[in-house]
């Protein structure tokens, strides 16, 4: 009976850490935007897309950061122009586009010839 009573709070406690670590990897991080966001002016906006562009798509397809620049610089071009003051705004706050932004963004990006990247 004890060996049995044993086998269930081990198997209850094993279920709980499963548990708290499924219900923690779900939990938003503690991103905070880079402050300079706010005052930046729309070409050091755009610049800074076009890099983080770049990074991305270079892990992605495996290559040099300067093999998709120019790709990388067309889409930041063509986001940063279709983006609405208001999809703007809420980029200089956050640090990530907004899902009207984002729709805008994936357009530039098939645009460009760039593929999407993984979720």
């Amino acid at each position: 009976m004890t060996s049995t009573l044993r086998a269930l709070l081990t198997a209850a406690l094993i279920a709980g850490a499963t548990a708290a670590l499924a219900a923690s990897s779900s939990m938003p991080t503690q991103y905070e935007p880079d402050p300079a966001l706010k005052t930046a002016s729309m070409s050091e906006l755009r610049a800074r897309v076009s890099q983080a562009c770049a990074i991305i798509q270079a892990k992605q397809q495996g290559v040099a950061e300067s093999a998709v620049s120019q790709k990388c610089g067309c889409y930041a071009g063509r986001t940063m122009r279709a983006l609405s003051a208001d999809e703007v705004r809420a980029y200089r706050e956050t640090g990530v586009f907004n899902d009207s932004a984002r729709e805008k963004a994936l357009a530039a990006l098939d645009s460009c010839k760039l593929p999407r990247p993984r979720i």
